[in-house]
């Protein structure tokens, strides 16, 4: 079945671990890692598995068990020894140290995610901003006026739906919208993978990457390429449909009482012509209907 493999991925870590590491090893050549090749001919892509090891201080069998899955009796020094020579940004590395000593979680751990009321209050207050309250699997949990008139309707969508990844590979609308989509799919992508590693065990999270695989062809690309991002502040250019153009900086910003939910915020340039549009919408915004208080 075409959902099986999504499953298999996100339920067996061992083929995950190994699969990640050969991704890392074979985006990095001898070159970058300063290994001479004495003319060798190279029948595959990046780093040899002994040339690992050697950067990294192991015996090849020792990585070879590694990279095969075998990761719950490795050291944490062994890990970050191989995390340098892969040179893992933060998110790979803390995604590398998920795979190796995965966290078991059962369906009745990984309760409902809900937003405390001051929290439905604050995104209210700030009305001036755009913001929402991303969860796990980048559940879009609550928001305001002006998120749902820059981003998307939510009030009108089914709770199931209201979803990031969703909404990006699934909801044509938010091609248009991103001026960089393909930018845009990819952090998705790479968050989920995140994700992935940190609740390997989760029902809905599995659902979702199996349906995005079955309906949308760049995302089974991106997946299979195996990026990982934990990105927190950037900056997103918009095509909206009713104030045009519109570049803002965005922040993400993790809350102290939950390390599972994220409050996202965008602003613009203090007067800038991004901050006209912005006030143009949220004029509109404030006509429009109350968010949902569910």
């Amino acid at each position: 079945m075409p959902a099986a493999e999504p499953l298999g991925i996100l339920g067996l870590m061992t083929a995950e671990l190994g699969e990640f590491l050969r991704s890392r090893r074979a985006r990095l050549s001898p070159q970058e890692a300063g290994l001479q090749t004495y003319g060798r001919r190279r029948r595959v892509p990046g780093l040899r598995r002994e040339e690992l090891a050697q950067l990294a201080g192991v015996s090849v069998a020792y990585y070879t068990r590694l990279e095969q899955g075998n990761g719950q009796n490795v050291s944490s020094s062994v890990l970050e020894a191989v995390a340098r020579a892969l040179r893992l940004d933060e998110p790979e590395r803390a995604h590398l140290m998920h795979l190796a000593r995965p966290v078991r979680r059962s369906p009745r751990q990984l309760k409902p995610q809900k937003v405390r009321p001051q929290l439905r209050v604050l995104l209210d207050t700030i009305a001036d901003v755009p913001a929402y309250i991303v969860g796990r699997r980048t559940d879009i949990l609550a928001w305001n006026r002006l998120a749902r008139a820059l981003l998307a309707d939510f009030d009108a969508l089914p709770p199931g739906e209201r979803n990031m990844a969703r909404l990006v590979f699934l909801d044509p609308n938010s091609r248009d919208l991103y001026t960089h989509w393909e930018e845009k799919a990819k952090e998705v992508v790479n968050c989920l993978r995140f994700c992935a590693g940190q609740y390997p065990d989760d029902p809905k999270l599995i659902e979702l990457v199996g349906e995005l695989s079955m309906r949308s062809e760049e995302f089974r690309k991106l997946w299979a390429a195996y990026g990982v991002e934990d990105k927190r502040h950037g900056v997103k250019q918009f095509s909206h449909p009713l104030v045009g153009p519109l570049t803002l900086a965005y922040e993400s910003l993790l809350l102290p009482d939950d390390a599972e939910q994220y409050m996202v915020t965008f602003h613009a340039e203090p007067g800038s012509p991004d901050a006209d549009a912005l006030r143009l919408l949220s004029a509109w915004g404030s006509t429009s209907q109350e968010p949902a208080r569910s």
